[in-house]
Order: structure tokens, then C-alpha cells, then sequence
């Protein structure tokens, strides 16, 4: 998410509530500063405070990251993706409080469903919901006049992403979260239109795949997203499009990737991913927290097995 028009991320759709499967797209922040080989010829260069805001988040140094996006926004103030990734640190430092980061709540669904309330710190939801406002403002009217212009239709992705996450996993109003969760997968899409090659927003276009084909039939049936099917198979690919070519959700890719290769029974390609992103992000404790414990159930099935 950043004034480079290059990933996108809103934080992909969440259908917590409904799926008896739904995999997590939050395990982490977002981004780090990897610049992609495949990157877009028509790209911009990304900002470096934004890039370093994206690191220090990837790095749970969120206090370091808002200083970083303070620094970009004081100089860009019009600009919706600085104030789009704000958001984003605000709702991530919030979720790692409230541990939500945390790898067990997305492999139980009944902790996924469950309403037990959590208690929301109010001034980072007052700080939050003032980014968001600032960024759907600014990209709003953006796209009044310039309907394809991929940094404010990035922004839009993002920041209806965020909301949505809020929504359904701060605030757990999961039916609420929805309405948001379509609109960042309907910003993604046509941010796809105007450039194919802007990897990082097939990450919101594969996770929505991915989450509505973990849905029941019957739930799917009340459930549309405008140019999802429904597939899981594609909705892996797309991640995986976004883990070999994107650039700030590169290493978010990876993570929903970790996460979904355990769901689908398949722990030595999350324990990969989950080893290079706990080298790539050394001060992050809760990849090396993963790592360990997904490398000691693979130990232990071997162990088991050759008993």
C-alpha cells in the first residue's frame, strides 16, 4: 500500500463468521520493502518513508512505522495512500494487542465465530477511523476526475480493507463487515483492468476467491462477489502470483500462504514460508513463534510415525 501504484491489499475479504474454513488474512502487517523484478515500467517509485513504514511493520515496530508515515504525510497531505497505510498501522498494532495476530484464532473456527467482546483501545479507533476518513476523502475525489488512476483506487482497496477487518474482528460485526469487504474487492478488480500487472491486488482478488470457496453451498448462495467464483484452486494462485511478483504484499502473500498450506494439510510448505519470512523479519516474534510451532508438530508426526 503505498504511493507507488504497486500492491494492493485492503486487507482482503473477510468472511470470518461464515466459513467453516475461513483461513486468516491478518496474521501479520502489512508489507516491507522489497522491490519486485516484474514491477510495472508505468510504476512509480515507491516513497521510502512508506516503504520503511511497511518494514517496521512487518516488524511489529509499529510506533516506528507512524513516525515514518507522519514524515510522508506531512510532506504529501493529498495524497490517500499515505493516510490509507496509516489506517493499516493503527488496525494492525490494535490486532497484535489484542491478540488476534495470533495463528490460534485462525485455526479455530468456533474462536473465529465467537462474540465474546473484546475491548477496543478508543483513541487508536478514534485515530483509525480519522485515516480512513482522510483517505476515502482524498481518493474519493480522485477518482471523480481520474477514474483509473491506480494510486486512489489502491487506496480505496486498502482503506475498505481496514474497515472491513475492524468490523468483523475488532468490533464483530461480521454481517457489517461485508458491505466494506466488497467494495475492496470490487476497487481491486478494477485496479486489475487498468493494469494486469499490478501484482499485489491479485492478493484481494485471491483471498476472496479462496474465503468464498471455504464457504458452505448454502451460504455462497447469499454471498456474491462481483468476479469471484468461488474457487479456491485460483485464489491459491493468485496469492501465489502475489508471493513470486508483488511488491508490498509480497510477504503478506506468503503469510495467508502459510496459513492456507495448514488448512489444506500441507505444514512443510508453511514451515518454508514461515522460515524465510522469520529470516527476512528477524525482530517479528510471532514468525519465529509460528515456526516453531508448526517445525515441533512436524517433528513430532515423525516421530510419532516411526514408532
Amino acid at each position: 500500500m503505498l504511493s507507488c501504484h504497486r500492491s494492493v491489499s485492503a486487507r482482503e475479504n473477510s468472511l470470518t463468521a461464515y466459513s467453516a474454513k475461513v483461513p486468516a488474512r491478518i496474521l501479520l502487517p502489512l508489507m516491507a520493502t522489497m522491490i519486485c523484478a516484474a514491477e510495472p515500467a508505468t510504476a512509480d517509485p515507491p516513497a521510502p518513508e512508506i516503504d520503511q513504514a511497511f518494514t517496521r511493520m512487518y516488524n511489529t515496530d509499529f510506533r516506528a512505522a507512524q513516525q515514518c508515515l507522519d514524515r510522508y504525510i506531512a510532506a504529501q497531505p493529498s495524497d490517500p495512500l499515505g493516510h490509507a497505510v496509516q489506517a493499516s498501522g493503527y488496525l494492525f498494532s490494535e490486532l497484535d494487542r489484542l491478540g488476534i495476530l495470533e495463528s490460534e484464532f485462525f485455526e479455530s473456527d468456533k474462536r473465529i465465530n465467537e462474540k465474546k467482546k473484546l475491548k477496543p483501545d478508543l483513541e487508536v479507533k478514534t485515530k483509525l477511523f480519522r485515516a480512513l476518513a482522510d483517505a476515502q476523502t482524498r481518493g474519493s475525489a480522485v477518482l471523480a476526475t481520474h477514474p483509473e488512476d491506480q494510486n486512489a483506487l489502491f487506496s480505496m482497496a486498502i482503506t475498505n480493507g481496514v474497515l472491513m477487518d475492524y468490523t468483523a474482528l475488532v468490533e464483530k460485526r461480521q454481517l457489517s463487515s461485508l458491505t466494506p469487504a466488497r467494495s475492496a474487492n470490487s476497487f481491486a478488480q478494477r485496479l486489475i483492468k487498468v493494469n494486469p500487472q499490478f501484482y499485489d491486488a491479485y492478493l484481494t482478488t485471491g483471498l476472496s476467491e479462496y474465503l468464498l470457496g471455504s464457504l458452505p453451498f448454502f451460504v455462497k448462495w447469499f454471498v456474491h462477489f462481483d468476479g469471484v467464483n468461488g474457487s479456491k484452486n485460483q485464489g491459491i494462485e493468485n496469492l501465489q502470483l502475489v508471493a513470486r511478483s508483488g511488491h508490498y504484499l509480497r510477504p503478506f502473500a506468503k503469510i495467508l500462504l502459510a496459513i492456507v498450506y495448514l488448512r489444506e494439510k500441507q505444514p512443510r510448505e508453511t514451515q518454508k514460508l514461515l522460515a524465510a519470512l522469520s529470516s527476512e523479519y528477524p525482530e517479528n516474534p510471532l514468525l519465529r513463534k509460528e515456526l516453531a510451532k508448526v517445525s515441533a508438530q512436524l517433528d513430532h508426526g515423525i516421530t510419532s510415525a516411526g514408532k
